[in-house]
């Protein structure tokens, strides 16, 4: 089937869906007994310490990351279907661009990987900040440049789902807030977002979070609830609350994903 007959979910529908997800790398059980869904047209954030199995996670949904058991269904078809091929965007934490070519070459020619135009390329550029560097050499820019070089290589395909690693590790703060309010716009025109951080208060943008620890779903909540549940308002102690303080995770532990849900509104 080609790329052009595949539709997007019904704003309504779940565009990921996770069943009993497992993954073992070297002997070590990465993933234990996922299940969650993620709503289409909505931001989700995927927050947990390192070594939690976001990255690992983010790479199932993709279709890259060999499962040992479950299934992941993106946008209602298997993690990594040729079909979904056009429709997926996935920015890794390290940037992944062609140092010889400039800026404006990067991302043209990962547009044209899905017909995109020039105008398309201009767009995804100035979504990012980068007009005033679109002629230098990508390996003339700096680390946080190169970042975003990477997600406006993702931006040009106007994907539905786009999977974002830490899009906005080593950003100014001017620029994080300018990115998310991107992605923002981006949910609220139908795209689907899922996006990790170690930037707690980023969870705040967030319609619904999915918390991780030991590969392990502890919980699928909106950040009111997760605050809430944490005892705080800030975010980051919240969060750190669930984790350590074996009291207030209880009750959000337990068979299957292990994972308390709420339910996400618009």
């Amino acid at each position: 089937m080609s790329h052009s007959t595949v539709l997007p979910p019904k704003p309504s529908s779940e565009a990921v869906e996770v069943r009993k997800l497992a993954v073992s790398r070297g002997g070590h059980q990465v993933l234990d007994d996922l299940n969650f869904g993620i709503p289409a047209g909505r931001i989700t954030g995927l927050l947990g310490p390192s070594g939690s199995g976001k990255t690992t996670l983010m790479r199932a949904i993709v279709g890259v990351q060999k499962i040992n058991a479950g299934s992941v269904q993106v946008l209602g078809r298997p993690a990594g279907h040729p079909s979904l091929r056009h429709h997926i965007g996935y920015v890794t934490q390290a940037p992944s661009v062609y140092p010889d070519l400039s800026v404006e070459a990067n991302v043209r020619y990962f547009g044209a990987m899905h017909r995109k135009n020039r105008n398309d390329t201009l767009e995804a550029i100035a979504a990012v900040g980068l007009e005033k560097q679109s002629r230098q050499k990508t390996a003339d820019l700096s680390g946080g440049q190169l970042s975003r070089v990477s997600l406006a290589c993702a931006l040009v395909a106007k994907p539905h789902l786009l999977v974002l690693d830490e899009p906005t590790v080593g950003l100014d703060p001017v620029l994080r807030a300018e990115l998310w309010e991107r992605f923002r716009k981006m949910a609220d025109a139908g795209t689907t977002l899922l996006v990790s951080s170690h930037v707690m208060e980023e969870a705040s943008h967030c319609a619904s979070l999915l918390l991780l620890r030991e590969g392990r779903l502890l919980a699928q909540l909106t950040p009111a609830e997760l605050s809430r549940r944490g005892s705080s308002q800030d975010l980051e102690r919240a969060f750190l609350n669930l984790i350590l303080k074996p009291s207030l995770a209880a009750g959000l532990t337990g068979a299957g994903s292990g994972a308390e849900t709420s339910e996400v509104r618009p």
